[in-house]
């Protein structure tokens, strides 16, 4: 049975303000989500054929499951293995344990979908290129749950298989092979050290570090990537480049195939900005700040877009359903263009955990509302998702431009103008759509008057024009390549 979402949390998000509560509904929903989502891998991986998922198969997933249900048991605090990451304190001061961390990570969600998708065997017996991936997709999960046995320190010794000459182990880093391909790795675990042991190539030794990643000596050893916490005393924020599950298939259709490996100075670059971006988001209220911590689980860098400028403007960031908690973004220039890819993000996720909650609109997926964030038609429910991420920059530039000095003011006031004609020329399509739902009603009509609300502190005449031209240009345009030409007259 779904959780039941009063108005008043309604009203919040249609606001873009979402409190405390609202947050915790969200995320105690799509964690209950995924814990389901993996019942089902189990399930299906019980009821496939055997040419699909062999009994051999299935016995090591059990294993892997025990595996994990042993690092789920609580365990007395052992000064040699601090709270790792996702472990923060709940309101009763209860954190995550390792196997929750590791199921609740966003990454995790990915992976088991492909499994699903693998599992699926309606279109008889897979052939080799599918089963191959399924082969992977099940090793996957022993890292998985060996990575959560060694974060609650739980000693072990399993065989693993790296992928592509690639042993990954999430959260903690990835180790290449000295054999290309699938091959078998076998890995230990005591007192906060790996031994890792495969053909051919000396051993490996890895101790686990505090709060995210481990350290080796070893070349082939690459640590996994962290932030530090986005306030002072939270957990570290994960930059994962070594997952084989950070791209894919994005929202709404999109390829996300650029997922970017980082270097030193790329590190650096992401780390400016993460310094300041606290900072920035503040500026566009406390609940921006609170946002983050509630919904931010991990970052994954992509590449920057062939021909990016240099002041970001053409730089690209995603989330995906199927990962909740993943924002996925490529270089940031600086601390509020990076604030400013949060507060757009984080609410897409908001609105994508609200459509899981609550039946919106029954609008079919027809592509055919001007949206003039994009030269191509939308279909409802993305213009819905648009609408309402431009209407929550607009309101964080809105703020911004009312408590920070010139220059920083003046941009604040010209992104707010630009976001807020956006809005305006995409809002009467959603408020006159007989296809929204009467919870869906209440979110739309609150937006409108959070719309309208913004003309309480209009941004300056020049800033307010030239968005009005822009938005009447890119109008004219799209109605130029959209619009059917008429027949012409016979003569």
């Amino acid at each position: 049975m779904r959780p039941t979402v009063p108005d008043r949390m309604l009203a919040e998000l249609g606001r873009t303000e979402a409190g405390p509560d609202t947050l915790a509904l969200l995320v105690r929903d799509q964690d209950t989500r995924r814990l389901l989502l993996l019942r089902a891998v189990l399930d299906a991986a019980d009821a496939a054929d055997p040419a699909v998922c062999s009994v051999g198969r299935r016995a090591r997933l059990r294993d892997d499951w025990a595996l994990l249900t042993e690092a789920d048991s609580p365990r007395p605090p052992d000064p040699g293995h601090p709270r790792p990451h996702g472990q923060r304190p709940g309101r009763h001061g209860v954190g995550l344990t390792p196997a929750r961390a590791r199921l609740f990570h966003p990454l995790t969600g990915p992976w088991a979908l492909s499994c699903l998708r693998g599992l699926d065997d309606r279109s008889g017996p897979p052939d080799e290129r599918r089963a191959r991936r399924l082969r992977q997709d099940l090793a996957h999960f022993s890292a998985v749950a060996a990575v959560a046995a060694a974060r609650a320190g739980i000693p072990f010794a399993v065989r693993l298989t790296a992928r592509a000459g690639a042993l990954t182990l999430p959260s903690l880093g990835s180790l290449r092979t000295a054999a290309a391909g699938d091959v078998p790795v076998d890995v230990t675990h005591r007192d906060g050290c790996l031994a890792i042991r495969q053909p051919d190539a000396p051993d490996v030794f890895v101790r686990l570090e505090r709060g995210i990643g481990a350290w080796s000596g070893a070349l082939a050893w690459t640590p996994a990537h962290a932030l530090p916490g986005l306030l002072p005393g939270t957990a570290p924020m994960p930059l994962d480049d070594v997952d084989p599950y950070r791209a894919g298939p994005g929202p709404r259709r999109r390829t996300l195939d650029g997922a970017a490996t980082l270097d030193h100075t790329d590190y650096k670059r992401w780390l400016q900005a993460w310094s300041g971006v606290a900072a920035a988001l503040r500026t566009g209220g406390e609940h921006r700040v609170a946002e983050a911590l509630a919904l931010l689980r991990c970052l994954v860098p992509l590449e920057r877009p062939p021909g990016a400028g240099a002041d970001g403007r053409d730089s690209r960031s995603a989330t995906r359903h199927e990962a909740f908690g993943a924002l996925l973004a490529s270089p940031p220039q600086h601390a509020v263009a990076l604030a400013a890819t949060l507060v757009h993000e984080l609410h897409h996720t908001q609105l994508a955990a609200l459509a899981d909650l609550v039946t919106l609109h029954h609008a079919g997926p027809e592509a055919r509302y001007f949206a003039p964030w994009k030269t191509d038609p939308r279909p409802y429910d993305g213009l819905l998702h648009g609408v309402y991420s431009h209407l929550a920059l607009a309101d964080y530039f809105q703020r911004r431009a009312l408590v920070t000095p010139p220059p920083d003011a003046e941009y604040a006031w010209s992104r707010h103008a630009r976001h807020r004609a956006q809005v305006g020329a995409a809002l009467p399509a959603l408020v006159g759509s007989p296809d929204l739902t009467v919870r869906g009603r209440r979110l739309v009509d609150e937006m409108t008057a959070t719309y309208e609300r913004m003309a309480e502190h209009p941004a300056p005449r020049n800033h307010t024009a030239r968005a009005q031209a822009y938005v009447k240009a890119v109008r004219a345009l799209w109605t130029q390549r959209h619009t059917p030409a008429l027949p012409r007259p016979k003569p």
